[in-house]
């Protein structure tokens, strides 16, 4: 991948786990031996927090009946039952069909479509929200990924991206990645006998690019208004752009109806390094309308 901010790591895979080269069949392989109990092993391992995750993503998508959410990388259905409880029209997709099966037993009432983020099974213009819940990293070609993603949205459409990210604290940080992750794997094998997920997840997130990098990774993919939300200290981010061509020209609207603000085509806008009105360094001065317009984007996000 060329979006990394570290070094090419070594190699990882072995006969029972994807390696860092991120092979599709294998990394569905992979998951497909977990699916079972993968929900359950995800909220022990990362010790409750995967709910509120998954509620600050949901808040963030903030689709409506009426809409369409493609939700990829959604395993079992876990991240695209909110949606369906909510009388929205959600497809969910992923490459492990273990997974995807888990999910049709469970929710019936949901379409699971196998679905490689490299290569969507859909139309030009297909859904209003797509959304990608810690699949992103692992994708062979996050570029072409995302590319596909925009080729599916309707003009002025939404992305949500929830990733693991760099922890803010730097000493944090380094506990975190240094240790906290190298930990992982052990602590996988004492309660799962297939812990190469785990392992594989241990080692992707070290080399995963940080907040920032990521958001220009998404603008560069053609991507408008790209800003993202720090979730856990920065232990997972929440990224989110539309895509160009929305209503009167605008870069699309937010759940309570209020025009994103583009990012200047070049620049992210995270949460850091901000001004008080959410301005981006080199961005131009806005006006009163486009001051309450952002005010209240950031309020609904």
């Amino acid at each position: 991948m060329t979006n990394r901010t570290d070094s090419a790591p070594r190699n990882v895979k072995t006969a029972t786990s994807a390696g860092l080269d991120k092979e599709p069949s294998d990394v569905a392989e992979m998951f497909d031996k977990v699916a079972p109990r993968y929900d359950l092993l995800n909220d022990i391992l990362a010790l409750g927090q995967t709910r509120g995750w998954r509620k600050a993503t949901v808040a963030a998508v903030g689709a409506r009946p009426g809409e369409r959410v493609l939700d990829l990388a959604a395993g079992t259905g876990t991240s695209s039952e909110p949606y369906a409880d909510a009388g929205v029209d959600v497809v969910a997709g992923d490459i492990s069909e273990g997974m995807l099966q888990v999910g049709r037993e469970r929710r019936p009432d949901i379409e699971f479509v196998y679905a490689d983020a490299m290569d969507l099974p859909f139309e030009d213009g297909s859904f209003d929200v797509v959304t990608i819940s810690y699949g992103l990293r692992n994708v062979q070609d996050t570029s072409r990924a995302l590319r596909e993603m925009l080729r599916v949205l309707k003009p002025g459409g939404r992305l949500v991206v929830a990733e693991f990210s760099r922890p803010v604290n730097p000493l944090f940080r380094t506990v975190y990645l240094e240790y906290l992750m190298r930990a992982l794997p052990s602590v996988a094998r004492t309660i799962t006998p297939n812990p190469d997920a785990y392992v594989y997840l241990a080692e992707s997130i070290r080399v995963w690019p940080g907040q920032e990098e990521l958001s220009r990774v998404i603008a560069q993919a053609g991507f408008e208004g790209v800003e993202y939300r720090n979730l856990s200290g920065g232990i997972v981010a929440l990224h989110r752009a539309v895509k160009p061509g929305g209503p009167n020209g605008a870069s699309g609207t937010t759940p309570g109806g209020a025009a994103r603000a583009a990012s200047s085509g070049t620049a992210s806008s995270g949460a850091a390094g901000l001004g008080p009105e959410g301005l981006a360094p080199g961005t131009t001065e806005p006006t009163g309308e486009e001051r309450l317009r952002r005010r209240a984007a950031r309020a609904a996000y």
